[in-house]
């Protein structure tokens, strides 16, 4: 595919996260990852896909690492210190003493706050925008007025950082990606109006948005329900949304330039014999300009933010 030509030459991150997948084992009966496997990732990474037994490839066009989750602290990791830690760069589990989740522990909220990927960049290069790239229905917004403020991370992060939240008008513009990919739940949740689009076409969406921001994140969260509710069938149907979005950003953005990370903050979905989250490893999955970014030193899920930093000269 041919690519435009690229005057600005300043690298670029896209990062998508998938909420609840680890690496697990090469068993169709209890991973769906093998039970069903995206066609493009698996195209993507010639054909490898990571399990316990596989767990870092290096390819032509991609890559793919472990990371560790458990953060040196008992338990099962969970959603609001795993998702603070991969946002912050810090051992947010270490710094109370526990896994934590879904939402963010009170007493991290300020440490999300003030570490967050989103305030680095903007405290360190105001003219370079970052992007929460998901839109958000109505509700949300009424939700953001009323008392309670319980939020995951990357979206606190971006509500302390001023980051924009993206509405039903910026997804029919086809500026935002439904947290859903498609918005096929958006005409049953007050928005009929809503454009329903493929995941292929909603990798499109994000890798234009990706193309005008230094740093971009999309949230995907199904991927946890499904291991929750260890059903294959939800699963399969998660693994398909994200290959097809995964797709439609490997054709439309600009690969010499950007970054394309894909990570998670604890293990459930690898693992569908159990209900519960996993002490597995977590995926990092990377395409796209990779040179200059240093893999070597992801280690755990704290390493991811400080080498985006460095990578986006930050």
């Amino acid at each position: 595919m041919t690519r435009p030509a690229t005057i600005d030459t300043s690298p670029r991150v896209l990062l998508i996260f998938l909420d609840g997948v680890g690496i697990g084992v090469r068993d169709a009966s209890r991973n769906p990852l093998f039970a069903s496997p995206p066609l493009f990732l698996q195209e993507l990474l010639d054909g490898n896909l990571p399990s316990l037994r596989s767990r870092d490839y290096e390819g032509s066009d991609a890559l793919y690492l472990p990371l560790n989750a458990r953060l040196g602290v008992k338990g099962l990791p969970q959603s609001g210190t795993g998702q603070s830690a991969l946002y912050t760069g810090l051992n947010t589990a270490r710094m109370i003493g526990q896994h934590f989740g879904p939402y963010i522990y009170s007493t991290l909220k300020p440490v999300v706050a003030q570490h967050s990927i989103f305030a680095r960049l903007r405290n360190a290069m105001p003219q370079r925008p970052a992007a929460l790239a998901n839109a958000f229905p109505q509700r949300f917004f009424d939700y953001l007025e009323g008392p309670r403020k319980r939020m995951v991370a990357g979206m606190y992060a971006a509500l302390t950082s001023d980051i924009p939240f993206r509405d039903i008008r910026s997804l029919k513009a086809g500026t935002s990606v439904s947290t859903d990919i498609t918005a096929e739940r958006w005409p049953h949740i007050g928005h009929p109006d809503a454009p329903v689009i493929t995941p292929r076409e909603a990798g499109a969406v994000l890798a234009r948005v990706a193309d005008e921001h230094a740093f971009t994140l999309f949230e995907y969260f199904m991927t946890d329900k499904a291991g929750h509710e260890q059903s294959f069938e939800r699963a399969k149907h998660c693994l398909e949304q994200f290959d097809g979005l995964l797709r439609g950003v490997y054709e439309t953005v600009d690969l010499r330039r950007t970054l394309v990370l894909v990570t998670s903050d604890h293990g459930n979905m690898e693992e569908l014999s159990i209900k519960t989250h996993t002490r597995n490893p977590v995926p990092l999955f990377a395409f796209g300009n990779r040179k200059g970014f240093d893999f070597a030193a992801m280690q755990s899920l704290t390493d991811l933010v400080p080498e985006i930093c460095r990578y986006v000269q930050c």
